[in-house]
């Protein structure tokens, strides 16, 4: 492969000009649209030498076969530019919002002569206004059933309003008392137009004087003796105190803001929203996107702001938090004014209830990207078509059904842990997950020789065959590490695949392939090749290799941290008037042995239920 690619532009053709970049195929399709403050520092990054590239920049660059830019007048006008090539090219090198799904609002159509409220996915309604989003239609629902107990607005389709209005008979919600809209000749249009202003200001702000407001009229009701009134009053103000309840308040009142917090990883990332409207949590959205290329925080939030603001209809608060700026910022919150109709600006907040909101944000990140993962690692067709993708990408004579993945875990060299997890079918099979404790070694590669040749010597020539297995899975006591994998997933590069490869090699066992799955770059290693296998990045094998690959490294993690608790407690359990209740105290105070034996007297005696006599039985026995 040439170092230098072919369609390379001269430098100094390219302008030191803001401008949109394209990166195309020989077939013309766009594969990568990006925007730079200066288009010539920004591209000769892409044409560095290609050993100095990240991996997926590599595969990007390698498939095109032409790059064209076009120059704007400012930074502003390539991130709308930018936007509208990707929504318009749809480039498989870009960000992939994999969650287009529309959330369910709240909106009341004021531009009718007797505006309704309803449910919908539609932004683009005019004239309306709109509440939300809700995370579920069911929400939506359940906050209109209780608003119209209060003020009992129209929620008839247009059909059954007009028909009504011709005849005199009123729709059916206005026949059950449902609705006091102008077609039950409850109320006239400016009265009924009045109560929507009073049902929109509730929405917007929240405000409890409304409930105060109905409180103090169902006393005097009930003072009058006009019961039956003071019983609708108290409905209503249950129905509201009910919509106060399930809107939390989390910041001062009239506080309005938006809240985004991401969670990335090396394959896809998570944002989730919470719009705050008067200090309470109105909406929450969720939404999930595969990245192809290395996306760092700040350029995911750039993109993933201008699409929430354009493409759903969402008008953006005077209040943006943030885990961190965006790139571009400048840029960004002129275009995001400009949407608004007045200055935006983004806070990181370090501390008080900002901080603890976007840190809730984040904890409903973590949660939606792992369920995005396990969705995609449970589904059957999925689960079937990365099997055959990693027999293709590693050359294999069959689909891996059985593949077992190892890491090793150690704390400063000290307590090794060798893991192994089980996946069959694209599933884990934990009751054969394995842990192996190793005495000493000179380093991962020479733990991970000993872990797999431990593993292999119960394999044997014999133990593939289709009758020896059959016999395993009849029996039930049968030892699991008779089941003969296709595949040996390794975590780590090529030194720890190398060092597996020397392992099945000394064991005399053949026919198993071998891979190393690299963090971070997400590269797939195979013994003794120079350059790595690169999987698309969105692609089914991808996903479960990484979720072999993370599952170990938490057994193997959990596996370490066990046996290093056990051991710091074997070693205080030998101290006479040490029990279980002691032992513990000490480890949650001090961590460790080592800091225990460093601390003296009075900090050892400061811990519950430690005295001053245990304290120097502990020293000395220590020490």
């Amino acid at each position: 492969m040439a170092d230098v690619l072919s369609y390379r532009p001269r430098t100094g053709d390219i302008p030191q000009r803001p401008g949109v970049y394209r990166f195309l195929d020989e077939r013309g399709r766009v594969l990568y649209v990006g925007k730079a403050k200066n288009l010539r520092s920004r591209l000769v990054n892409y044409f560095a030498p290609l050993h100095a590239l990240h991996e997926r920049t590599r595969a990007m660059v390698t498939s095109a076969s032409d790059v064209q830019w076009t120059v704007v007048s400012n930074e502003i006008e390539a991130l709308h530019l930018e936007y509208t090539w990707i929504k318009e090219f749809d480039p498989p090198f870009n960000v992939k919002f994999r969650d287009d799904k529309s959330y369910p609002m709240m909106a009341i159509t004021l531009k009718d002569e007797a505006p309704r409220v309803f449910v919908t996915r539609n932004r683009n309604i005019r004239g309306a206004r709109y509440f939300g989003p809700y995370p579920k239609v069911w929400a939506v629902n359940e906050a209109i059933e209780l608003m119209i107990k209060v003020f009992p607005i129209r929620t008839c389709k247009p059909s059954d309003y007009e028909r009504a209005m011709k005849t005199g008979k009123p729709c059916f919600a206005g026949q059950i008392g449902r609705c006091g809209g102008p077609c039950s000749h409850t109320v006239t249009i400016d009265e009924h137009r009045k109560m929507v202003d009073r049902f929109i200001a509730f929405m917007e702000r929240y405000d409890r004087s409304e409930v105060d407001a109905i409180e103090r009229r169902m006393r005097e009701a009930a003072d009058e003796h006009r019961f039956e009134d003071a019983a609708k009053y108290r409905d209503q103000m249950i129905a509201l105190e009910t919509v106060l309840e399930k809107s939390a308040v989390v910041l001062p009142e009239r506080t309005d803001l938006d809240v985004i917090a991401v969670e990335l990883d090396e394959l896809a990332a998570a944002m989730q929203l919470f719009t705050v409207r008067g200090g309470r949590v109105r909406g929450v959205r969720s939404l999930t996107v595969d990245t192809e290329l290395d996306v760092a925080q700040g350029e995911l939030l750039q993109q993933s702001l201008v699409s929430l603001y354009s493409d759903d209809g969402l008008v953006p608060p005077a209040e943006i938090v943030v885990p961190g700026l965006p790139y571009g910022v400048e840029a960004l919150t002129e275009v995001l004014s400009e949407r608004r109709g007045g200055v935006v600006r983004f806070t990181v907040p370090k501390r008080g209830a900002k901080e603890q909101l976007l840190a809730t944000a984040h904890e409903n990140a973590v949660g939606a990207l792992q369920q995005y993962k396990l969705k995609r690692t449970a589904d059957y067709v999925a689960r079937t078509q990365a099997m055959h993708d990693v027999q293709e990408a590693l050359g294999l004579p069959e689909a891996p059904l059985r593949i077992e993945c190892f890491d090793i875990s150690h704390l400063g060299g000290t307590g090794i842990v060798g893991s192994m997890v089980v996946f069959e079918d694209g599933l884990p099979k934990k009751s054969q997950y394995r842990r192996f404790n190793i005495a000493s070694a000179r380093d991962d590669t020479d733990a991970m020789d000993q872990v797999l040749r431990r593993r292999l010597k119960h394999l044997d020539q014999d133990a593939g065959s289709l009758a020896a297995e059959a016999e395993a899975q009849q029996n039930p006591n049968a030892p699991k590490f008779a089941y003969r994998p296709q595949l040996l997933l390794i975590d780590g590069g090529l030194p720890q695949v190398n060092a597996a490869q020397r392992a099945l090699d000394a064991s005399g066992v053949s026919g198993i392939a071998i891979a190393g799955l690299a963090k971070r770059l997400e590269e797939l290693w195979l013994p003794g090749e120079e350059f790595p296998v690169i999987l698309p990045r969105n692609s089914e094998a991808l996903f479960l290799l990484q979720r072999l690959r993370d599952e170990a490294h938490r057994f193997a993690i959990t596996a370490q941290r066990n046996s290093r608790a056990k051991a710091l407690g074997t070693s205080l359990d030998a101290i006479p008037g040490l029990g279980p209740a002691r032992v513990q105290a000490l480890l949650t105070q001090f961590g460790s042995v080592k800091r225990l034996a460093a601390a003296n007297e009075d900090e050892i005696s400061s811990v519950p239920g430690i005295g001053v006599e245990t304290a120097r039985r502990i020293l000395a026995a220590l020490r």
